[in-house]
């Protein structure tokens, strides 16, 4: 595995330049596109949120593009390739879920090494048309390249909304209600088992990989799904959410992005969040508090929504959904409050692209 962060430790730069992991990921995105200016009055939101959203008449078009790099986002010893071409797919598609949209079509471009086959990308692609099989999505163009070095994957996908239906990260108000669909803390567990494992492998390469009884927590790691069904689901209750966004990072990332692009603070209630009991038994055996998974792990691929507290009634009962906090004034903070009712500060410390050196993220 490749060094996570090279530049962290490269005493090379001159002292007017500042170096990537110094920002991180967000801080670079902020810098680099806080001047963009928009020219067509088509474009309705340009970056800050899960996907761009693109004035098409009657309806709108919505425009996502993930990046994914060997050794820094996936490590090839314990992803097959199949996995990691579903699994490229479904994290855009995941990404159009959260703007409360319908995934349509998406492109593909893949640059690799040669000691990738023909017979490997072939591999490649099963997974991303499985995924395309799944969710009815279009696979309908792309790129190929030759890398120096490992294996470099970048998705664009199109969706579609209704204009009056388009949920952004920027709607929620002070009392509205905090929402997760699914449960939280298991990908980053199923990762931290591969990671175990890989290391026995090291050391032992005829050793088996003990993962039985954990397919869950794996699965959750190398085969996520989009919770497209989600929208449906809110459709049928007769909610539309104030604000959303998809759990790549972790759960405290995420819900300090919403109270960032809304202008709140938020009250998480740390015996609230949904926890796998075997997700749960299993962070106690690596020593990590199982709320500290959830809200720092990331790639859940869940959804994190507000709704109004007038909604209370009708989201209360939802299957597979929880009420997890609620948004405040932003004069009043973010913060966890924990089982035991003390308060701590919310922070963000989950998957960081620019500053992580935990391998085998998206």
């Amino acid at each position: 595995m490749p060094d996570q962060n090279p530049d962290q430790n490269n005493n090379d730069y001159p002292s007017n330049l500042t170096p990537l992991y110094v920002l991180g990921e967000f801080g670079l995105i902020d810098r680099l596109t806080s001047d963009i200016k928009l020219y067509h009055k088509e474009t309705l939101k340009g970056v800050g949120d899960d996907a761009a959203v693109i004035d098409a008449g009657e309806k709108v078009m919505l425009l996502s593009t993930d990046l994914l790099v060997e050794g820094i986002h996936f490590d090839m010893v314990y992803t097959p390739l199949k996995h990691l071409g579903y699994k490229a797919a479904v994290v855009n598609i995941s990404d159009i879920a959260a703007m409360n949209g319908i995934p349509k079509q998406l492109t593909v471009s893949v640059a690799a090494s040669s000691r990738f086959s023909v017979e490997a990308l072939d591999e490649l692609y099963r997974g991303i048309k499985l995924a395309c099989e799944r969710y009815k999505v279009d696979l309908v163009g792309g790129d190929t390249s030759s890398s120096n070095k490992g294996l470099i994957i970048s998705v664009s996908i199109l969706g579609e909304a209704e204009k009056e239906e388009v949920v952004y990260r920027s709607g929620a108000r002070p009392n509205d209600l905090i929402c997760v669909s699914g449960d939280l803390g298991s990908a980053y567990m199923g990762l931290l088992l591969l990671e175990r494992e890989k290391k026995v492998f090291q050391v032992n390469p005829d050793m088996q990989p003990e993962l039985e009884g954990f397919d869950y927590q794996v699965g959750r790691q190398l085969k996520p799904e989009a919770r497209t069904d989600i929208r449906e689901t809110l459709k049928k209750l007769g909610i539309k959410p104030t604000s959303m966004i998809d759990i790549s990072d972790g759960l405290a990332s995420e819900t300090l992005h919403l109270c960032k692009q809304s202008g709140t603070g938020c009250r998480l209630y740390e015996d609230k969040i949904p926890i796998n009991p075997e997700t749960r038994e299993l962070s106690m055996e690596f020593k990590i508090i199982p709320s500290v998974a959830a809200l720092s792990g990331g790639e859940d691929y869940e959804l994190l929504f507000t709704v109004s507290q007038n909604d209370y009634e009708k989201i209360k009962g939802a299957e597979g959904i929880s009420i997890i906090g609620h948004m405040t004034d932003a004069s009043e903070g973010k913060a966890m409050v924990t089982a035991d009712n003390k308060e701590i500060a919310l922070t963000a410390q989950g998957w960081d692209g620019m500053k992580n050196d935990e391998p085998g993220r998206l």
